[in-house]
């Protein structure tokens, strides 16, 4: 028994309601649900920069509106305080773990395929919507970071809600819609500032070319999705700017104390060029052609070791998908609503990709999974324009290529990691070539499920593979990364500054130590190795930061007991140092200081007490001044400095960290606690 919807104008087709269709969306959203909660706690606090944050804002609203990383206030995480506050909220009603920070970000995924599959089914069907669905749940780099307290699972909804809201208003030509769609990408900057801007372009197309009203309207009721737009964002935005900055925290990853200059420098133009002053150094290639900072830019990056198994297993089938549905919609009214869905989600994908396969400055492969639920949608779109057009020779030829394309995809992205599941790359070679050939010709009814159920296994196989690794390890720190060896994670230094590369596996092809900390404690935040070159015992991968970690002296994360953290991994504390910290500790505004909020990170988190990241992410931001230190600490308001944290090597203001340091070492004198200097500010020396 079927249910025929409807359409509301003739700009959207009819909609066949299956009687599967429920049962169906009821497996998948559960299905989905109950995956990303398996092993959720292993990956322990996640990213501590962001972890310590959420403390922070369930202890104050002041921090809490602001985004702070301490509740004391002394500085603000480097992004608007959006993704945050779902978690704080969360906390504030379940206590303090890395559950009622973690569950509210896989809702957020739950409702991300929710809404793609009510998005894309909308204009092309159930079976349509399904598969989409399907694909972006099963994505590795989705998979990830629907588990990870980073600022892109609140993103990556806000973005789908958009794409949602305009293909509503391309159906009816209501102004609500226009306004909801602007409301959506506001609210979004307030989550990761510029990036959501990426899906703009294609929204704004798409509505200029297949709105229903005249082309006057259209251009007006676009303007006022502009206006909602900055409304969603610019409520906040104009809070902060007209605060004044001495009763407010400084604004971390600015160099000024501004959140205009944050979103238009360390967070903006400044991550297409390269150019971020307060950053942890230059990207893009180097002068000889070589491989940058944050690895080569170019065409193919998206395929390249560091994201190709994050996201790259069904683009090329995405992008044919995308040609072939332009192409049969070709004779459409100018309002048709399936070429107005394609215009969106490919706009979406070449935009976005395009803006990540250039971009200069800070680039992590994490970012790739802004590119999933466009992926997913125009893989369902095309599956189900294909299958339905399957007697059409250049459409079968078509399917065919997509299938070849994905088959090679698949091959080359499991070549990479030869240990991992060394008979899945050849069973995929397997059924493709045969699945390609077959398709090539017309089928009868059992024919085609047999290679559409071969069409399946070809493009989903991989992913699901990566995906139920990523389940089964834990995952920390700022670089997280999705699947086994890739032979390619790069950060500082770009790939290829050391052989291979696991994305942290002990003993994996790259050297890097692993990111778990020993006897399966939480994992510390990306530690990627002590000093005196001790690695540190377990299994979470995805870091890949490059950073030596050595004898040298390169702290970048200490996870060893006591470990003071770095630049992208948190401190993990002993217990006899939380018990020194939490003496008397709320008899001072801050019960520590450490250079880097990731140094800072853990203690706070281990204390649940303010403690102050001098100088923010990099350890590069001018907060707090060497004159403000030493007033907080002749007032009494810092009870311990703890050494040998540190930030990154780049930013204009380096020195003020430095100062501090400086300072304090030649006026307090030195305690080792389990391998950790303190330095009580309460007692200088004689």
């Amino acid at each position: 028994m079927t249910t025929t919807i409807a359409p509301a104008d003739t700009a959207r087709p009819t909609v066949t309601r299956q009687r599967w269709e429920r049962p169906a969306l009821a497996v998948l959203l559960l299905g989905t649900l109950i995956a990303y909660l398996i092993n959720l706690s292993a990956n322990g606090w996640a990213n501590d920069f962001y972890a310590a944050a959420v403390q922070a804002g369930s202890q104050s609203w002041e921090a809490f509106f602001f985004g702070s990383s301490d509740a004391a206030n002394s500085i603000t995480v480097d992004k608007p305080p959006a993704s945050l506050w779902v978690m704080e909220l969360s906390v504030r009603l379940f206590g303090l773990n890395s559950w009622s920070m973690l569950v509210p970000q896989v809702l957020l995924g739950v409702a991300s395929v929710a809404l793609l599959w009510a998005t894309v089914r909308r204009s092309f069907g159930p079976a349509a919507g399904l598969i989409a669905g399907t694909v972006l749940a099963v994505t590795p780099v989705a998979v990830l970071m629907f588990r990870f307290n980073n600022p892109d699972a609140l993103l990556v909804l806000l973005m789908i809600a958009a794409a949602w809201a305009m293909t509503r208003a391309v159906e009816d030509g209501r102004w609500r819609w226009l306004l909801l769609t602007g409301g959506f990408i506001g609210f979004g900057f307030l989550a990761k500032q510029l990036q959501v801007l990426l899906v703009v372009p294609p929204l704004a197309l798409v509505y200029l070319i297949a709105g229903p009203p005249k082309l006057g309207k259209r251009i007006a009721q676009l303007f006022a999705a502009g206006a909602a737009m900055v409304a969603g964002a610019g409520w906040w935005l104009l809070a902060v700017e007209l605060w004044p900055s001495d009763s407010r925290p400084w604004i971390g990853g600015s160099q000024h104390n501004s959140i205009i200059e944050l979103t238009l420098g360390y967070n903006g133009l400044g991550r297409l060029n390269g150019n971020e002053t307060g950053s942890v150094g230059p990207g893009g290639e180097l002068p000889a052609g070589g491989n940058g900072m944050w690895g080569s830019t170019g065409i193919t990056r998206m395929f390249e070791p560091a994201q190709g198994g994050q996201i790259a297993w069904l683009i090329p089938a995405a992008l044919l998908a995308l040609v072939v549905g332009l192409v049969l919609r070709g004779r459409a009214p100018r309002t048709d609503a399936r070429r107005a869905a394609l215009i969106v989600w490919g706009g979406w994908l070449l935009v976005t990709g395009l803006v990540f396969s250039y971009m200069a400055g800070i680039f992590h492969q994490y970012y790739t999974v802004a590119l999933a639920p466009a992926v997913a949608a125009l893989v369902g779109i095309g599956a189900a324009q294909i299958w339905g057009s399957r007697d059409r020779l250049w459409v079968r030829c078509a399917g065919a290529v997509a299938l070849g394309l994905t088959t090679a995809t698949a091959w080359m992205l499991l070549s990479r990691s030869t240990s991992f599941q060394p008979w899945l790359r050849w069973s995929i070679l397997a059924v493709g070539v045969v699945a390609t050939v077959t398709f090539l010709f017309p089928l009868g009814r059992r024919q085609s499920v047999i290679v559409a159920l071969a069409a399946a296994f070809i493009g989903l196989a991989g992913p699901i593979a990566y995906s139920v690794d990523t389940l089964a390890s834990a995952h920390s720190g700022s670089i997280p990364s999705a699947g086994p060896s890739s032979g390619g994670m790069h950060g500082m230094g770009g790939p290829g500054t050391r052989p291979g590369g696991d994305g942290g596996r002990p003993g994996g092809e790259d050297g890097l130590p692993s990111m778990t900390s020993p006897g399966g404690t939480p994992p510390d935040g990306g530690a990627m190795g002590a000093p005196g070159g001790m690695p540190s015992d377990g299994g979470t991968r995805g870091q890949g930061d490059g950073f030596d970690g050595s004898a040298q002296g390169t702290n970048y994360g200490d996870q060893r007991m006591g470990g003071t953290g770095g630049l992208l991994g948190g401190s993990r504390p002993s217990a006899q140092i939380v018990t020194l910290l939490e003496s008397n500790g709320t008899d001072y505004t801050w019960v520590a200081a450490a250079v880097g909020s990731n140094s800072a990170a853990g203690y706070q988190l281990a204390t649940e007490l303010p403690v102050m990241p001098i100088g923010g992410f990099n350890g590069s931001d001018p907060s707090p001044t060497l004159e403000q230190f030493e007033q907080y600490v002749a007032d009494g308001k810092i009870h311990y400095f703890i050494a040998g944290g540190r930030g990154g090597p780049g930013g204009n203001s380096a020195s003020t960290s430095s100062a501090i340091t400086s300072w304090v070492t030649a006026n307090f004198t030195a305690t080792t606690v389990d391998g950790v200097t303190l330095y009580d500010l309460t007692q200088p020396k004689s």
